[in-house]
């Protein structure tokens, strides 16, 4: 995502036409559109500011921030550079350090008001919310004409995705999906070792995650049945006093607030995260999958403690995927 990273200047005589001319009704959009036609304007290369070390107004993104407790502050802190325009949180608690650190970007509690109240004022959405709420921000936001950076996964499920690409390609607008790793020196340069035969024709890639979310103690659980894991916490705590209950929930059916859920433990419950695979999977399987051009499997064969809960992923999975040959690889 970037600007054009030009600067314009206007002598003071057709600028103070334009400014008499369009007052109280122009656009920053728009007076950059009305300067790139005016013959007076001369365009004065990024270089010729770079001297001073801070990045030109010109190549500056007027941003929001959707998320900002979590992975959501170091969203945050990547793009401080450009101008932060609203930050968006409802867990006031969680969201504490973003505010602090941008006290004069706008705070909202709701990203719907947030698109609302700002479209004339942002370029560009940053989504850094729970799963559920990905693919809405980042549809409303493309139909509203604003560049997005969505964390991944990118939905959550393939109907959500496919629905969000397809209005990504008829925008045209700069879209990026936030798996950092991807672009790590790290990453590429064990892709191109592989990609290169380094290590000859790979037949088998071994994955494995043990991130560990779950707050409740784990329950062992006859194969047959379904595991107590999978149900809904009886008890209904009051919701604290800095978090939205409904506005975290969002698209999702609505139930009482339980620690279980939020902050972190959301990821394991089907109504709002994909469980591991799903969830770490974008990092961890991309690897192989960028190294060896493997696009669809054959064969998918699953297996863990229990048969698939309706409301939560399994405490542990082992998935077998099979690859058709890809030219000259196996």
């Amino acid at each position: 995502m970037g600007t054009a990273g030009l600067r314009r200047k206007a002598n003071t005589k057709d600028m103070k036409k334009m400014k008499t001319d369009c007052q109280s009704r122009i656009t920053r959009r728009g007076f950059i559109g009305a300067a790139a036609s005016a013959t007076a304007f001369t365009i004065v290369p990024r270089h010729v500011l770079a001297g001073s070390g801070k990045t030109p107004p010109s190549e500056k993104l007027n941003i929001a921030c959707i998320g900002v407790g979590g992975k959501g502050i170091q969203n945050v802190k990547s793009v401080s550079t450009d101008n932060l325009v609203a930050l968006c949180d409802v867990d006031e608690k969680r969201g504490a350090e973003a505010f602090e650190m941008h006290p004069k970007a706008k705070r909202y509690s709701d990203w719907r008001r947030l698109l609302d109240k700002e479209e004339k004022n942002i370029d560009a959405v940053v989504v850094t919310t729970p799963d559920h709420v990905h693919i809405p921000v980042s549809v409303m936001a493309l139909k509203m004409g604003k560049h997005v950076y969505c964390e991944k996964p990118l939905g959550h499920n393939v109907n959500e995705i496919r629905v969000v690409t397809e209005v990504a390609r008829e925008s045209g607008l700069a879209t990026q999906l936030g798996t950092s790793n991807h672009s790590s020196r790290n990453y590429r340069g064990v892709v191109e070792l592989i990609k290169a035969g380094t290590i000859g024709h790979v037949r088998e890639v071994h994955v494995s995650c043990d991130n560990e979310w779950d707050p409740l103690p784990r329950v062992a659980a006859d194969a047959s049945t379904l595991s107590p894991r999978d149900r809904r916490p009886e008890e209904t705590p009051p919701v604290p006093k800095h978090l939205k209950w409904n506005l975290w929930l969002g698209p999702a059916p609505v139930r009482p607030y339980h620690p279980s859920y939020h902050p972190i433990a959301w990821r394991g419950w089907w109504d709002f995260g994909n469980g591991r695979l799903g969830d770490m999977g974008c990092h961890l399987i991309d690897l192989p999958f960028s190294a060896l051009d493997l696009k669809y499997p054959l064969t998918v064969e699953a297996e863990g403690p229990h048969r698939a809960g309706l409301e939560r992923a399994p405490r542990w999975l082992i998935s077998k995927w099979t690859f058709a040959a890809r030219g000259d690889q196996p």
